[in-house]
């Protein structure tokens, strides 16, 4: 039985080490990867002995290739047997492609072992497919989080940062799962480990688990002017049936002259631009990362024609929708 505290209060057994094992899949983040080991290996640090053991994994025990092109070692081949405290599955791109039937069937098994397993990434449609978290709330990373629910009715699907339920935890990005770790030191440890890890890394824990992931990560602007913030946050929501320039400023509360001297201002480039510039970053994730037909990336992302969402496409990235889909393949 682990000792591993499944409550928010410290953990009455603060003096044993918590086992972690981390499992990445090719194509992961190695961003996401710091925000796990990098906590960890910090709350060693300020307690002056072992907290934390760890262990990183691959699906077929091979080094993993990460998006930015390291190639990470470890200690060997992820299998149902593997026990532990945590089990940390780390997902990026290509799932179908690093995550076979083999890797699922040893992660049903596995899970059991585990009083935490957490999805981070991509991870969470790993959880989701084996089944684990029927029935349950989870999270996604924001571009993910629409066809995470559409593909996974029988779970709750939450816009936050992270999401607890149970043992079963999701992370939705990188600094999210920072978050996460800070959360779990805190649990297993107590606040003022948690404090000093944090503050190792100059990190202002300014966020709750239940703060909504944002599609712009806005920062200090939030604070510093906090009308051109509820604009931007207009247009995140308003991508497939963007808005005139006069209702977007409307919405917000001011004036269409005061919105363009807003975006000017802070941001050098006008409101519609920038408008413009979001839905076709939307657009080009969509194009590169999922098989949804270009008409329907097109209405996703507010172009009722075809060939004006092309146009717009070409002059952003230097080629059709189809072209950049077709390098990819």
């Amino acid at each position: 039985m682990s000792a591993l505290a499944t409550s928010d209060r410290p953990s009455a057994h603060s003096d044993h080490t918590v086992t972690v094992v981390i499992v990445v899949l090719p194509e992961s983040s190695i961003m996401s990867l710091a925000s796990v080991l990098d906590p960890i290996r910090a709350a060693n640090r300020v307690a002056g002995k072992t907290l934390f053991d760890w262990k990183i994994l691959s699906p077929d025990g091979e080094p993993v290739l990460l998006t930015c092109g390291v190639v990470i070692a470890v200690a060997g081949a992820f299998s149902a047997r593997v026990q532990g405290d945590c089990l940390l599955i780390i997902g990026g791109f290509n799932l179908e492609r690093h995550a076979q039937k083999p890797f699922i069937a040893s992660l049903q098994a596995s899970a059991r072992h585990f009083s935490v397993v957490a999805g981070i990434e991509s991870g969470c449609w790993l959880l989701a497919r084996c089944g684990l978290i029927n029935g349950r709330t989870a999270t996604a990373h924001w571009e993910e989080l629409e066809d995470f629910a559409l593909t996974f009715p029988d779970v709750s699907v939450k816009a936050d940062r992270f999401v607890t339920d149970g043992k079963f935890w999701t992370s939705g990005g990188a600094s999210p799962t920072f978050d996460m770790m800070l959360h779990l030191i805190r649990q297993q440890f107590g606040s003022s480990v948690a404090l000093d890890v944090a503050s190792i890394f100059v990190y202002d824990e300014t966020h709750a688990a239940t703060d909504a992931q944002p599609l712009v990560s806005l920062g200090r602007m939030e604070a510093r002017d906090p009308d051109l913030a509820r604009a931007i946050r207009l247009m995140e929501r308003t991508l497939d049936r963007p808005l005139s320039m006069s209702a977007l400023a409307l919405r917000a509360g001011q004036s269409q002259r005061q919105l363009e001297m807003r975006f000017a201002r802070a941001l050098g480039i006008s409101p519609g631009s920038y408008y413009l510039r979001l839905r076709l970053q939307t657009a080009h994730r969509l194009v590169s990362d999922t098989q949804l037909g270009i008409r329907e990336v097109a209405l996703r992302c507010g172009f009722d024609s075809l060939s004006s969402f092309s146009r717009a496409f070409k002059r952003q990235y230097g080629g059709s929708p189809m072209k950049l889909r077709q390098g990819r393949r």
